[in-house]
């Protein structure tokens, strides 16, 4: 059982930052708007929001409203990232994947410069730990409260509340409702009086809060608060697209999807601990490999029946109605 207990324990961090930029992805795509930058918005928000902690570590402020005020830093960072990516992908109808693409190579280099210059480092390094070893009330329920609820991060919490927001917004309201439709028919959308351009900006904008709220998670509950130019997030942000294909662009296929990724990469580095992979004397590196490797095989099985929005990646022409 104690084993079963680290697995959960140690899986849920890494997927709560999956499932956040999963589902920021999920609402542009659903808007219209391919995002491939999703891995330079992590890091963009990553990065700023642990400049925020690195400011502040040493402040009279409880651990836990750092956190949270670095989660707003992030978010805000993660918008203002994305706001380039809307503006050539929606008002200047550059193309999309071109234009993600560079977005991500940008902010690993001027990450690099800006650490070179002020900390004459690599990235940046928090001391200040967010861990909780029990959460009050929660963390004595049996069984469940050791699971979920000990040895482990507010931002497992934090998580699934964007989760619930995400799947009310997305099914629940007009607003859901206009950005599907922006994303299957837009001009149809149009027809009826629904401004695409405004929808397909507040798509992506929401992916941009939702990844840089993702990245500053992943330093912290990953990362220990470290946030570096070379290794980036590590290729979360591509992760989290596979992710969000697995998952059909539907917010609860993407929260299992995102476990699933999550464990494999959870057991990975947890091979000692099993007796049973530990005696095949395999390479940890191979189990390293298998969350990637898992994604091609995923992906390989599903596309074909892998259904995007009929419009996404189509810049959108008023004339064309």
């Amino acid at each position: 059982m104690d084993t079963i207990y680290y697995l959960i324990q140690n899986m849920l961090p890494v997927a709560i930052p999956l499932l956040l930029v999963a589902l920021g992805g999920m609402f542009s795509e659903r808007s219209g708007v391919i995002n491939i930058a999703l891995e330079g918005i992590m890091l963009f928000g990553a990065f700023f929001g642990a400049l925020f902690v690195y400011l502040v570590q040493d402040s009279s402020m409880g651990p836990q409203t750092i956190l949270l005020l670095g989660m707003i830093v992030a978010a805000v960072s993660g918008i203002i990232y994305s706001l380039m990516l809307s503006f050539a992908a929606v008002t200047m109808k550059a193309d999309q994947t071109i234009t993600g693409t560079s977005l991500n190579m940008l902010i690993p280099a001027a990450i690099l410069l800006f650490s070179k210059m002020y900390f004459n480092s690599d990235g940046i390094t928090t001391s200040k730990s967010f861990y909780i070893r029990k959460m009050p009330v929660l963390g004595d329920i049996p069984i469940i409260g050791e699971m979920f609820f000990q040895k482990t991060y507010l931002t497992v919490l934090i998580g699934l509340l964007f989760l619930v927001a995400a799947v009310i917004i997305f099914y629940k309201t007009k607003f859901g409702l206009r950005l599907r439709a922006c994303g299957e028919h837009p001009q149809a959308a149009d027809s009826v009086g629904i401004n695409v351009y405004v929808m397909r900006y507040a798509g992506v904008s929401l992916s941009g809060l939702l990844g840089g709220i993702g990245g500053f998670f992943y330093a912290v509950g990953v990362m220990d608060g470290n946030v570096n130019g070379h290794t980036g997030v590590a290729g979360f942000g591509f992760l989290a697209l596979a992710v969000m294909i697995f998952g059909q662009w539907k917010p609860i296929r993407i929260l299992f999807a995102a476990l699933f990724f999550a464990f494999l990469r959870t057991l990975a580095y947890s091979v000692s601990l099993i007796p049973f992979l530990d005696n095949l004397g395999i390479d940890q590196t191979y189990y390293k490999m298998l969350p990637y490797v898992a994604t091609m095989v995923v992906l390989a099985f599903t596309s074909k029946k892998s259904r995007a929005p009929k419009a996404e990646g189509i810049p959108y022409d008023k004339s064309q109605r």
